[in-house]
């Protein structure tokens, strides 16, 4: 195949019609009924509208207006945990969060991308997990199929490609360690 070939391949989408279909709904109901909402105000009513598109989130779960969702049938909150004001969790595959995790301001937690071995750049997916008392620092990129350990750091500004074990703090773009975490 010529790269004039490849690049006149039409994208497909793989997920079908009802993802797209609830995906849209979701859109335009979080848009109307969440996303004007000052952050400290709504959040039983943020959670009850994840929960109705499938979500599954702990009753004391935090998720501020400006977070963005992309599939909330594949998003588990725990107690305590928290998405925080514009997080971007993109989460084609599950997004896992434990108790008292904090993903802070503008983070991105991305479970999908795009095979570039093939023609036709087929989507990819994996999970993402983050175990209880982990938190993951402003604007930090974590990436698909990645494990943040229980209690673990992510320093802001950080791309995490690669599992971060318990009870260490990763920085830098690849991150990389920088010490262990211990509590006083």
């Amino acid at each position: 195949m010529t790269e004039s070939e490849s690049r006149l391949r039409p994208y497909v989408n793989h997920l079908g019609l009802k993802h797209q279909v609830i995906r849209m709904m979701w859109n335009f109901t979080w848009s109307i009924g969440a996303r004007w909402l000052p952050r400290s105000i709504g959040n039983g009513w943020k959670r009850i509208l994840l929960r109705i598109f499938g979500a599954k989130i702990a009753s004391n779960a935090v998720v501020y207006s400006s977070a963005k969702v992309y599939y909330p049938p594949n998003l588990t909150m725990h107690p305590y945990s928290c998405l925080a004001s514009e997080v971007d969790c993109y989460n084609v595959a599950p997004i896992v969060l434990g108790e008292h995790v904090t993903v802070s301001q503008g983070a991105m937690l991305c479970t999908a991308s795009h095979d570039i071995s093939d023609a036709d750049h087929k989507l990819i997916t994996a999970p993402i997990e983050i175990k209880r008392d982990a938190w993951i620092g402003t604007r930090a990129f974590i990436g698909m199929g990645v494990k943040i350990g229980e209690g673990a750091v992510v320093g802001a500004c950080s791309a995490v490609f690669k599992d971060v074990d318990e009870w260490t703090v990763v920085g830098g773009n690849p991150a990389g360690f920088i010490k262990k975490r211990i509590i006083h």
